[in-house]
């Protein structure tokens, strides 16, 4: 399967870009007619332009404190290469707060960390690194708020998982919960829990086939008030559109460890294909992300499942210069059920945009990434308690290295 994550060079190299402002384009949904629209008045802010060693490619989002400081981490560059953990503060003044692999290669404190960041009370960061470790298979760690890093776990490669790309959930008792991409007792990843001892427990293993998922990728985990799991793999599902490993799937794991598939994608133009980010949920138990690619114009759609499993298509992406194209990220919802992300592609100038998709269905397309201040972003994003949005760009600003960016409404 190729996505448009192989067509960044030097990511592939570690894991296997003018439109009007008046622009309406109406899209058939199976709701209906939804229609794409312009935002006016909103100002997009670069708060910090990467370079070098300062940390290179943020893929991950944005943790933010009560301060208004952003905390995330770079996949490369930093002081050895290897990615930083950051801190970014009100005025764009960033803080490399650790660069992996102080000694070099092997690197037993992790490299390359592509995900996001968890915070604590008392100011501790925790993450995952896609190689590194004892055995370079990646590692859970923690940053403290002076800098020290805490290697929690290091991934062994085999039952326990290895590769870890997606990013952690820490529960009220300070027990991580994460996926590993690849590994486990199938070799299709799992979804493990980390207690305050580093001690490692596989909830569980995914098999692949109709009945489960494969490939857990760029993917957090969503916990409901009862301690019950929800996410989605890359892969699995049994559906024959997208090859022998399918198109994905939407998961629900139980307290007891009961993996439920809620719904198997089914590619083509009527369903999307390739899910990843972090799932949305509403009070109701309904369930709402993206996925990266199928869909009316091949270009990813929003998606909705119902606890019972029942999917609804929100939103096809329509691609090139409209509405954007391909997303990595999930979505975030507000008090009044709007949904909002980012797409990795698409926009006036092909390098992504940040939308929002009202209940009625109309997508309002916020800011089109220009390149010269971000391009390709990738995670979720965050919203303050004024409506400002914050999040990264793997790529583009002032050294084409990724930014930090501020979108105030």
């Amino acid at each position: 399967m190729t996505t448009s994550v192989q067509r960044r060079g030097w990511m592939s190299k570690i894991l296997l870009g003018a439109a009007s402002a008046a622009l309406a384009l109406a899209v058939v949904l199976g709701l209906g007619v939804a229609t794409i629209q312009w935002a006016q008045a909103q100002t997009f802010t670069d708060l910090y332009n990467f370079t070098g060693s300062s940390g290179v490619y943020p893929y991950g989002g944005l943790v933010r404190d009560a301060k208004g400081n952003l905390y995330s981490t770079t996949s490369s560059g930093g002081a050895s290469g290897y990615g930083v953990v950051f801190k970014v503060n009100k005025s764009g003044k960033e803080t490399v707060l650790y660069s992996f692999c102080p000694g070099g290669y092997p690197c037993p404190s992790g490299r390359y960390p592509f995900a996001g960041l968890v915070r604590d009370k008392a100011g501790t960061l925790y993450g995952t690194t896609y190689s590194g470790g004892t055995y370079d298979y990646g590692v859970v760690f923690e940053v403290d708020k002076n800098g020290k890093e805490t290697v929690l776990y290091s991934f062994t490669g085999g039952s326990d998982g290895r590769n870890p790309v997606g990013g952690l959930l820490r529960d009220k008792a300070g027990i991580l919960y994460g996926t590993t991409g690849n590994g486990g007792a199938y070799g299709y990843g799992n979804v493990f829990e980390l207690d305050k001892n580093g001690k490692e427990t596989v909830l569980h293993s995914f098999a692949g086939g109709s009945s489960d998922g494969e490939y857990p990728y760029y993917t957090n985990l969503l916990m409901d008030k009862n301690g019950n799991l929800y996410g989605v793999t890359q892969n699995g599902g049994g559906a024959t559109n997208c090859g022998n490993g399918g198109c994905g799937v939407v998961y629900k794991l139980s307290k007891s460890g009961t993996l439920t598939v809620l719904h198997s994608f089914g590619g083509e133009t009527t369903d999307g294909c390739y899910p990843f980010g972090t799932p949305a949920m509403d009070k109701m138990g309904n369930l709402y992300g993206t996925t990266n690619e199928c869909g009316a114009s091949s270009a990813g759609i929003v998606w909705k499942v119902s606890q019972s499993g029942t999917e609804t298509v929100l939103h096809n992406f329509a691609g090139g210069m409209s509405d954007g194209a391909n997303p990595y990220a999930g979505v975030i919802m507000d008090a009044k059920g709007n949904l909002y992300g980012d797409t990795d592609e698409g926009g006036a100038s092909g390098d992504g945009t940040v939308y929002e998709l009202n209940k009625k269905g109309t997508l309002t397309v916020l800011h089109s990434f220009a390149g010269s201040d971000g391009a390709y972003p990738y995670d979720n994003l965050i919203r303050d308690a004024k409506g400002n949005f914050y999040g990264t760009a793997s790529e583009g600003g002032n050294d084409s290295d990724g930014t930090v960016w501020k979108l105030s409404p």
